[in-house]
């Protein structure tokens, strides 16, 4: 039944669906990218010592953690901007460098869902380039460029793919960008791909018309904490602050980004940990025939050739516990992600995975 108070854009909006959880008794949840070693130890001990001061309001501007940020970075905290997450820092970008139904952002079929739901619940309109041999294709989003383009959002390693475009792909395609036109550069899984000498360090440039998102949530293990944070032109930083929300991150959240920005022990284990089970999983796929692209994530997406199979599969793994992402959401409706685990959680996996993929 049709409302007078629910605009069409939200009535036709499809809600995001995370990664699922079951009740059973054993579970391996490898759905959401998440780090399977859990928080930061150092950010679980702040946050006990803080957790006796959340009555009061957090710092609306996060201050020590900015400090932090710009410290660690070498950039300036007048440049920097914290929030709940990427996902609420999308929506402050388009909310404040928009206006308009008309008004575009470009971006990939078969990226992150979070710009393709922050776009359409803000009606604005949704243009989608399609992925060049799962890669993102800059020169495909080049020429699909109008005068209606405001922004373009690129997630660089790529999210659900695990590809990568290079400083050079970066810098060309930053030259025949028009000035008008703002580009998100979301680096979620820039600390696993940062090793690579051709990965484009999204916080070593300073260009009016660029936007650099990270995130907490993923090699930090504060995906329950939502923070994530922006690095831009002052002047655009300095608009979004006027539309965010005025007390975020919260007061637990911003102690734990601090305390987890100090952990270098703990990044150093989960991207060895990354490692080894990646490796795990590549070797029982190519044992399986199962095709997995290339990756600089902490996932792989598998490859199994049509719709119906991908979601028979992740079914069937969802039925023993193991749960999986399929990615017809993402665009992908071949595709199923999976991401790296503790060794006992991989070796789960791959019993499964051995049991259920020779049954399809």
């Amino acid at each position: 039944m049709e409302s007078p108070f629910i605009p069409n854009h939200i009535q036709n909006l499809k809600p995001y669906l995370a990664g699922k959880n079951l009740d059973k008794t054993k579970i391996v949840k490898l759905a959401s990218n998440e780090n399977s070693l859990g928080p930061s130890p150092k950010a679980l001990e702040a946050v006990q010592i803080a957790l006796k001061n959340s009555f009061r309001y957090p710092d609306p501007r996060a201050i020590k953690l900015v400090s932090k940020l710009a410290q660690k970075y070498k950039i300036q905290p007048s440049q920097i901007l914290c929030a709940s997450g990427t996902d609420a820092i999308l929506s402050y970008i388009i909310m404040a460098f928009t206006h308009q139904p008309q008004d575009e952002i470009l971006t990939s079929e078969g990226t992150f869902i979070g710009i393709y739901v922050n776009t359409l619940k803000q009606n604005r309109s949704l243009k989608r380039v399609a992925l060049h041999d799962f890669q993102l294709d800059l020169t495909g989003l080049l020429q699909q460029i109008s005068k209606n383009t405001k922004i373009i959002y690129l997630a660089n390693p790529n999210n659900p793919t695990g590809s990568m475009f290079t400083k050079k792909e970066f810098e060309d395609f930053m030259k025949h960008v028009p000035p008008y036109v703002l580009v998100i550069l979301d680096e979620a899984y820039e600390v696993y791909a940062s090793s690579n000498p051709t990965y484009p360090n999204g916080l070593t440039y300073d260009m009016p018309n660029l936007i650099t998102t990270r995130t907490f949530s993923k090699v930090y293990g504060l995906a329950g904490f939502r923070v994530g944070w922006a690095y831009g032109p002052q002047r655009l930083i300095s608009e979004l602050y006027k539309v965010k929300l005025p007390f975020e991150p919260s007061h637990i959240a911003q102690v734990a980004a601090c305390a987890a920005l100090e952990d270098q022990a703990f990044l150093d284990e989960t991207q060895k940990l990354n490692t080894a089970s990646l490796k795990l999983f590549q070797r029982c796929f190519q044992n399986l025939g199962i095709t997995t692209l290339e990756t600089t994530s902490n996932f792989l997406l598998l490859h199994l050739g049509s719709h119906q199979k991908a979601a028979t599969f992740t079914q069937k793994c969802l039925d023993q516990g193991l749960i999986l992402r399929h990615t017809d959401a993402f665009g992908i409706p071949e595709g199923v992600r999976i991401n790296s685990g503790t060794l006992e959680e991989t070796q789960f996996a791959i019993e499964i995975i051995s049991k259920v993929y020779p049954t399809l």
